[in-house]
C-alpha cells in the first residue's frame, strides 16, 4: 500500500514506454525499490524502458499491451495484478495525430478516438473493478488542456481527450468511499517522443516536471491538476472568451 508519506510499493504503467510514465516511476523508485509492471507494445523501446527502471533496484515485469486491441485488455489487467495489489496505476498512452488528417481521414480520426478515449475508458472500467476489490489504490490518467476547449489547430485530438477527461473526472465521484483515488493530470506541451516535430507551446514542460506534479498530486489526494499549475488559470480565462473572439486567436 501507499505509505504515510505517499510512497507506493507497486506501480502499473499503461503506456510503459511513455517518457512521463518512466520519469514518474524513477521519482518513486528514488525513495525505495518498487515492483513495476510495464504494459506496452513489445519492442526494443519496451525492453530499454524495463532495463532503465531495473537500474533503480526495482523489480520490473513487462506485459504486452496494444491500446487498439480492446478484446485483449482484460487479460492485460489480469496479468498486471497477478502478483499482487497495485498501489498506483498510471494511464499514460496516447497519440497526438495530425489534426488536418483527423477531420478529413476516417482512419486517422478513428485511431485518435480509440487510443485516446475508447481504450482508456474501457480500461478504466476494468481497473476500477480491480481497485475496488483490493480496497485501495490510486489511478492517475494523463489528459490535456486541449480537453477543456476545442481549438482549430487540435480539435480532433482535443475531442478525444475531452471524452477521457470527462470519464475519469466522473470516476472520482463513482469511487468515492471505496478507498480508491483518481487524479486527472492536464499537462501543457511536454518535450517527449509524442510531441517531436511539433512547435513547443508557451510554458512547455520536461517529463520530470510533470512527474513532480503527479507525485505531489497523489500525495495530497488531488483529483485534478495542471502542469504547470499556471495552466489552470490560463484555461479558466480561455473557457470564458466569447466564441467570436476565441476563433480568431492565433493558435
Amino acid at each position: 500500500m501507499i505509505d504515510a508519506v505517499g510512497n507506493p510499493q507497486s506501480l502499473l504503467l499503461l503506456g510503459g514506454t511513455s517518457d512521463i510514465a518512466l520519469a514518474t516511476a524513477e521519482k518513486y523508485a528514488a525513495q525505495r525499490p518498487l515492483r513495476i509492471v510495464l504494459a506496452a507494445r513489445e519492442s526494443e523501446r519496451l525492453d530499454a524502458a524495463a532495463e532503465r527502471l531495473r537500474k533503480t533496484g526495482s523489480t520490473v515485469v513487462t506485459v504486452p499491451f496494444d491500446a487498439r486491441k480492446i478484446d485483449t485488455h482484460a487479460e492485460v489487467v489480469d496479468k498486471a495484478f497477478a502478483e499482487g495489489d497495485i498501489d498506483i496505476t498510471l494511464v499514460a498512452f496516447g497519440v497526438q495525430g495530425d489534426n488536418e488528417q483527423g477531420w478529413t481521414d476516417v482512419e486517422v480520426a478513428r485511431e485518435m478516438a480509440e487510443v485516446n478515449y475508447v481504450a482508456p475508458m474501457t480500461l478504466g472500467v476494468r481497473l476500477a473493478e480491480k481497485l475496488r476489490k483490493q480496497g485501495h489504490g490510486h489511478l492517475v490518467v494523463l489528459s490535456s488542456p486541449a480537453a477543456e476547449r476545442a481549438r482549430r489547430s487540435n480539435f480532433v485530438y482535443g475531442s478525444s481527450k475531452a471524452g477521457l477527461d470527462t470519464f475519469f473526472s466522473g470516476l472520482t465521484y463513482a469511487l468515492d468511499g471505496s478507498g480508491v483515488k483518481v487524479t486527472v493530470v492536464r499537462p501543457n506541451y511536454v518535450h517527449t517522443k509524442l510531441t517531436e516535430g511539433i512547435k513547443p507551446a508557451p510554458m512547455a514542460q520536461q517529463p520530470e516536471q510533470v512527474a513532480d506534479v503527479i507525485v505531489d498530486a497523489v500525495r495530497k489526494g488531488k483529483e485534478q491538476v495542471w502542469a504547470p499549475a499556471q495552466m489552470r488559470w490560463v484555461m479558466t480565462v480561455l473557457r470564458h472568451v466569447p466564441r467570436v473572439i476565441f476563433r480568431r486567436l492565433p493558435f
